[in-house]
């Protein structure tokens, strides 16, 4: 810049030699410019392709295809994450099959967790398990003792217990198992199938949060027993064709024998001679029962009618609730002394209950999860 600034201004005479230098002091300064800058840094084209496989959409029908693979695979030495991320993929892949798969994988889940929250204890680790359970959150100095016991499959699901719907249950009488909560049905799976099976599923998932039965009781009230009978009675209505209708029939059959008789071993009345024979939390609920309309209500309305009546006009009643004849009464029994009609049985037959008792429930389990076993 000097040179040209002296050139310009005449302070120097301009030849062909100073035209060379010149030149090759221009050229020199390039070069060293030149070697100055930077190469373009190659960071740019790895950042490109991190991108680029981080926008690349996973394999939908490849995880949908293992996935009944892998549920079938998990094992009592999996992880809670392991599940997580299996009940992940069951959430992208069920709006994606058929409602035929999706039972299917409905069932397999049932193995998958069974699978999982096995633990195969001796004897002395089943003795801890319990007397750990049932003592939690108390005595810690106990507790620590116990839980160094405690089978190390036990150890970890115990840590574990609120991850992947895991949960330790106690119904009473050294009753404790480890079960996968209800809602994991109602959160994962019931959004995504057709609104009977979506209502069903969600429905039990609720009432099934606490165990329907717990030290050989019934453990909840007669005022939640009539609400959950008249939720399947209005599903059958609504739902004539979903898949657990028979599922949702029993549960209409067993509530409402529930609510008007109450277990074998726990009845709701001794005689059913009167009003004061009844309990009086199920009297009160059979009362606001038969304010309403529709078979319940009815129900509700002919056992009023036969707890009201005295012992001697019973059999009157009896006829009448069931629209049969003197002659059909007779049949079936004495009537030269009324005493003999049990009210109980009157009930059974006026009002179509059946007997409940703990083995019946076991047998077909419908109190425990979102699905009936």
């Amino acid at each position: 810049i000097f040179i040209f600034k002296s050139f310009l201004n005449g302070s120097m005479t301009f030849n062909f030699h100073h035209l060379r230098a010149y030149r090759v002091l221009i050229l020199s300064s390039i070069v060293v410019l030149s070697a100055c800058q930077k190469p373009p840094p190659e960071i740019v084209l790895e950042h490109e392709h991190t991108v680029s496989q981080a926008n690349t959409a996973p394999d939908l029908s490849k995880i949908c295809q293992d996935l009944k693979i892998q549920m079938q695979d998990m094992n009592d030495q999996r992880t809670t994450f392991a599940l997580e991320q299996i009940n992940q993929d069951i959430r992208m892949c069920l709006p994606l099959i058929s409602f035929k798969e999706q039972k299917e994988l409905l069932k397999l889940s049932d193995q998958m967790y069974s699978q999982f929250l096995h633990v195969d204890r001796n004897a002395l680790q089943q003795k801890a398990f319990e007397q750990y359970a049932q003592n939690e959150s108390q005595y810690p100095t106990l507790q620590q003792s116990l839980f160094e016991q405690l089978h190390v499959r036990d150890q970890y699901l115990i840590r574990h217990k609120g991850q992947a719907y895991i949960e330790l249950m106690d119904a009473g009488k050294n009753h404790l198992f480890y079960r996968r909560n209800p809602q994991y049905f109602a959160k994962v799976f019931a959004p995504d199938l057709p609104q009977a099976e979506e209502i069903f599923l969600t429905e039990m998932a609720n009432q099934n949060e606490q165990p329907l039965i717990k030290n050989n009781q019934i453990s909840i009230s007669p005022d939640e027993i009539m609400q959950r009978a008249l939720f399947w009675e209005n599903y059958l209505a609504d739902f004539p064709k979903s898949t657990w209708r028979n599922d949702a029939n029993y549960l209409y059959q067993t509530y409402t024998s529930l609510l008007f008789k109450g277990l074998d071993d726990q009845p709701v009345s001794t005689n059913y001679e009167d009003k004061l024979d009844i309990q009086p939390q199920t009297l009160v609920a059979v009362e606001q029962l038969a304010e309403q309309q529709g078979p319940l209500a009815e129900k509700a309305q002919r056992f009023l009618k036969i707890v009201d009546a005295k012992p001697k006009q019973n059999h009157a009643n009896f006829i009448q609730a069931r629209s049969i004849s003197t002659r059909q009464v007779e049949q079936q029994v004495n009537l030269q002394d009324p005493l003999l009609i049990n009210n109980s049985d009157q009930l059974d037959q006026s009002l179509e209950l059946h007997t409940v008792n703990l083995k019946t429930l076991k047998k077909r389990d419908c109190f425990s999860d979102a699905l009936c076993r």
